[in-house]
């Protein structure tokens, strides 16, 4: 069973540069794929960004060149982050992490989210 829990949101002035961060405890397939997703009220929970057992990244348009995903392993535990910068208004919503076997599939395992508000 993963665990993933969310951490490093909060309230922030526009162009502010907070980074959010994902702890994952449970056994690792090797193959996984984790990601950053975001829902705003009202609208549907969208990827973010998205990174492989590669290393390989890739990013929603909206946030390519201001945000950025990378991951820490250190025997059984991994640590998502995602370092956030120029943050907009339009960035507000919760922001979850998710792992699924392969990226572009679904996701398997969420956290709870963590808020994160730009004004």
């Amino acid at each position: 069973h993963v665990q993933l829990v969310e951490s490093g949101g909060g309230s922030v002035q526009a162009g502010g540069s907070p980074r959010l961060s994902c702890a994952i405890s449970g056994r690792s397939n090797g193959n996984d794929c984790l990601g950053w997703f975001r829902q705003a009220p009202g609208k549907e929970r969208d990827q973010v960004a998205a990174i492989d057992a590669d290393d390989s990244t890739s990013y929603a348009d909206s946030v390519k060149g201001r945000f950025t995903i990378s991951i820490s392993r250190d025997n059984a535990k991994r640590t998502l982050y995602l370092q956030m910068n120029s943050l907009r208004p339009e960035d507000t919503a919760m922001y979850y992490c998710g792992q699924s076997r392969w990226c572009g599939g679904r996701v398997t395992d969420w956290g709870q989210g963590t808020q994160v508000t730009v004004s």
